[in-house]
């Protein structure tokens, strides 16, 4: 990968809230065009390592690189870069339910980049299409769709600006086994159309083969291990094995077992 440009590049991030150390020298490259899934258990450090990234939270230390500009000070121009680099699919859709489904999706083009309605409403009516979605469902509020529909909505939210990184966060969960391979065909479909470069965040391994190019395991606030989906299965690493085959029995459990034990 060193002969690849790389579109994100991070060093030896630390975060900690007290004395949870949450991050502990987190270091990623994410080359320009390519797709990385972060996978972990609960409280391993996914979501905040997301945060960081996007820039909403700042790290202990560290440095987060977006063609080689380092993000993670925090200054006003840092969150700007980012911001009008990126697009993100939230986990829970996000939407907001005073405003139609158009404007949702057009609401970074009409609010932030001060497009004209006209204009923003016929992009969004077209990033609705190309998630599968009818001109008419435009007009319907939130509340009228599935949970389906919802993540469609928010994956077209994500591209309406044509961005160059899209970040997902659980991108599937709340939705059937069906429905959420759908939505990871049009993530797979969408991110090759674009040609953006994606981090994504899951539990759910179904999904992170089929939308990675490579897949990382964050382990108590590490990367211990990283390389294609088809090499997961055999990947020698005991917590990554438990972890995608879901044995309660292993490392990882046994760690568990420690913590409690202390606490009593």
């Amino acid at each position: 990968m060193t002969s690849e440009k790389m579109k994100i590049s991070i060093r030896d991030l630390h975060k900690s809230f007290g004395s949870n150390h949450v991050l502990r020298g987190v270091g990623l490259d994410v080359a320009d065009g390519q797709s990385l899934v972060v996978i972990g258990g609960s409280g391993s450090g996914k979501s905040v390592l997301l945060k960081c990234v996007l820039g909403l939270i700042k790290p202990d230390n560290g440095a987060i690189e977006i063609d080689g500009a380092n993000i993670a000070r925090q200054t006003g121009g840092d969150r700007r870069l980012i911001a009008d680099l990126s697009g993100m699919l939230f986990q829970g859709g996000a939407l907001f339910d005073s405003l139609k489904v158009w404007e949702n999706v057009a609401f970074r083009l009409v609010y932030a980049e001060k497009k004209p309605r006209k204009l923003a409403r016929d992009k969004a009516i077209d990033c609705l299409a190309q998630v599968g979605l009818a001109p008419e469902v435009g007009d319907l509020s939130p509340a009228e769709l599935s949970g389906g529909m919802q993540k469609r909505v928010g994956l077209a939210r994500a591209i309406a600006a044509d961005p160059e990184i899209l970040f997902f966060d659980e991108p599937t969960t709340g939705l059937d086994p069906i429905m959420a391979d759908v939505i990871n065909n049009l993530i797979v479909d969408r991110v090759k159309a674009l040609g953006a470069t994606t981090i994504s965040i899951t539990h759910d391994m179904a999904s992170a083969r089929k939308i990675a190019d490579e897949i990382a395991m964050l382990y108590q606030g590490r990367i211990i291990w990283r390389g294609k989906p088809d090499a997961i299965e055999n990947s020698g690493n005991p917590m990554v094995d438990q972890f995608v085959h879901g044995r309660a029995e292993g490392p990882i459990q046994m760690q568990v077992r420690r913590e409690f034990a202390k606490k009593k």
